[in-house]
């Protein structure tokens, strides 16, 4: 029997939080948990509402949540994020609009996608399930917003140092990506080493696999 993902939603619309109840009730794989018009009303606020009883002596991270770009309540969009993954949540940005620059700083914050509110249940359902098993949800408006990014935070990486990076981030041996790139451990070494000395300069430092595999998610250099 496949688990079920359970879901929350941040968004101070209200009209859109009873059409995502309507939908995601119709979907049996996932269950919606909560619904708060704040972060701050999700982590512990009795006024969220909990359809399931879900946390009634406490917060009970719910697998993603589905958080909204900009809320009434004046919070950061960086710093909703961050409160969020701190619960063990992965994080769904929704927005209206597919602003590129809203879209990279959400990114650089830890989100782990985004998605425009006029997509229909299943590119949502597919995403939300994406998210879940581990993956990013790599929306045509992430796609396009981190092609195009140009900000200094972000290196700018020759194919060879992204080939290096792609394959030690995902789990190869620095020995096994050399010999899939057909060159020596010496020469890939030396090409990892400058993908971290650009992340630092960058001012983002980068010094452990995890960190390196981090900056493949943030900078979805996966994505092409």
């Amino acid at each position: 029997m496949a688990r079920v993902i359970t879901v929350s939603v941040v968004d101070d619309d209200r009209m859109l939080l009873d059409g995502l109840r309507a939908w995601l009730g119709g979907v049996p794989e996932l269950r919606l948990v909560a619904t708060a018009a704040t972060v701050g009303e999700l982590l512990g606020a009795p006024d969220a509402q909990r359809p399931y009883g879900f946390g009634a002596t406490g917060y009970a991270p719910p697998d993603i949540v589905l958080l909204d770009l900009l809320l009434r309540d004046g919070s950061a969009p960086a710093d909703n994020i961050r409160r969020l993954l701190r619960t063990g949540s992965r994080v769904l940005m929704i927005s209206t609009v597919p602003d590129r620059s809203r879209i990279i700083e959400a990114v650089r914050a830890g989100a782990d996608g985004y998605l425009t509110k006029d997509h229909d249940l299943p590119t949502l359902v597919a995403a939300i399930k994406d998210l879940a098993s581990g993956q990013g949800s790599l929306s045509t408006e992430l796609a396009f917003a981190c092609a195009y990014d140009d900000s200094p935070a972000r290196p700018r990486l020759s194919p060879r140092e992204r080939q290096i990076l792609l394959d030690y981030a995902s789990g190869l041996t620095l020995k096994s990506a050399a010999r899939r790139a057909g060159i020596t451990v010496h020469t890939a070494k030396d090409y990892l080493d400058r993908v971290k000395a650009k992340y630092q300069q960058a001012g983002r430092p980068t010094y452990t696999k995890l960190d390196l595999a981090r900056r493949v998610r943030e900078d979805s250099l996966d994505a092409g």
